[in-house]
């Protein structure tokens, strides 16, 4: 199976110029590869140390930013590099301060994999939740260099669990040490006989609980709510425009709304706007405007979200009424913050565990979001009483971090053999 995984692998990595012609996103996930071999030996050099992190794409890297902070402060003699999959990711994080180098993965292929591992050197590797490449570890691990995988989630389903699935199985034993997020994925593992696991939790918890501790003023939006109670919409997705517009258009004028679409091209930010009835206001056209007389704040721009939170009331999270997936529901709970989401949250472990606590609700059509908005809006106690338990929520699951960084710190007194 690994030989017909190599073949399939090298095709795909020879298709990949007719692929980058498909989309300007293909064309940023080809063409941001060329440079990578090129890159490293640039900024490593034989002397340096070097902690290896894979992300998938953005959801991943924060998930890594944790550990990754942890380390720059604890271990400031040694380089962080951060690797993506995804032009998402790395787009968005190519320039972060965080990491001292930060590339695309190169194609798992059996020379791409040696190369990397030739030239990066790594103390350690770092995979975040998922994506086990079979060559990488299976190098790394005949290097004698330690790989981990850090707040990673297992379901009954995966391939790894089912009787086909021995190669993928045999991937895994190339990793020296899971950090999983709960008690199912430690039990699934330990169905195919891992026992070098460990239960953390998920580091996004201690992500989202440092949030709070920071500075989240933001002027324009200060100046916005003006003391009103203010309803955040996050990265919502047409499919959830459908489902939260006809309740802004009919709220009493007292409540704000502040909405950061998911995307911010030009197009689809106008067609938002057409569908809204209230007083709109975009934030790239802000300046010279007295904001409080606006019931409606589009966020067209990034970066700007996790502090936004720190001023809603209510929140809801897109990406659940679509396919697109759901976005961060960590970010507006710790924040005490009741929180809505669409129907489709099915993979989303900690959306049903808040959901069962009380402190989220999904809603599958217009009018079960007017419902529920309406409660939380009327009733004070009730939204205090929903909030408090988001909040409680993120505090109570705090803690992953250490647990993987005590690991982390017994690994290196070890030299790589």
């Amino acid at each position: 199976m690994h030989f017909l995984y190599n073949i399939f692998i090298s095709i795909f990595q020879g298709t990949l110029p007719l692929i980058g012609l498909l989309s300007s996103k293909l064309k940023l996930f080809v063409e941001g590869r060329k440079v990578v071999f090129e890159t490293l030996e640039a900024k490593i050099t034989k002397d340096d140390k070097v902690i290896w992190f894979h992300c998938a794409s953005l959801g991943e890297y924060e998930q890594g930013v944790p550990v990754m902070e942890k380390i720059k402060t604890e271990y400031p003699e040694y380089k962080i590099l951060v690797t993506f999959f995804s032009p998402s990711g790395y787009e968005v994080k190519k320039n972060s301060k965080l990491a001292d180098i930060i590339v695309y993965l190169p194609i798992d292929t059996v020379n791409n994999a040696n190369r990397f591992i030739a030239l990066v050197k790594p103390q350690m590797a770092v995979f975040v939740k998922y994506e086990f490449w079979p060559n990488y570890l299976k190098t790394l691990s005949k290097e004698g260099i330690p790989s981990i995988i850090v707040s990673a989630a297992f379901r009954k389903d995966q391939a790894f669990f089912k009787g086909y699935g021995g190669f993928m199985r045999n991937t895994l034993r190339s990793v020296k040490h899971f950090f999983v997020q709960d008690q199912i994925s430690k039990e699934l593992l330990e169905t195919i006989n891992f026992s070098n696991v460990t239960l953390s939790g998920d580091t996004r918890f201690d992500r989202v609980s440092h949030q709070i501790e920071m500075d989240n003023e933001v002027d324009f939006i200060t100046q916005f709510v003006d003391k009103r109670l203010c309803i955040v919409i996050g990265s919502s997705w047409p499919e959830d425009e459908n489902v939260f517009i006809n309740y802004i258009n009919t709220a009493p004028d007292n409540i704000c709304f502040i909405i950061a679409p998911h995307e911010i091209k030009s197009q689809g930010v106008q067609s938002l706007v057409k569908k809204l009835e209230k007083k709109t206001i975009l934030y790239s056209e802000k300046e010279g405007h007295e904001l409080n007389t606006y019931q409606v704040f589009i966020a067209n721009t990034i970066g700007y979200l996790s502090r936004i939170y720190s001023y809603a009331d209510i929140a809801y999270v897109g990406g659940g009424m679509g396919t697109s997936g759901l976005h961060n529901i960590l970010e507006p709970a710790t924040f005490g913050v009741p929180v809505i989401i669409g129907k489709n949250f099915d993979n989303f472990r900690e959306a049903k565990q808040l959901q069962k606590l009380a402190g989220l609700f999904a809603v599958t059509t217009a009018e079960e979001f007017s419902q529920i908005m309406s409660k939380l809006v009327q009733n004070k106690t009730f939204r205090a009483q929903t909030g408090m338990i988001s909040g409680h929520f993120i505090n109570s699951n705090t803690g992953a971090t250490n647990c993987i960084m005590e690991y982390i710190e017994e690994t290196l007194k070890k030299p790589v053999m």
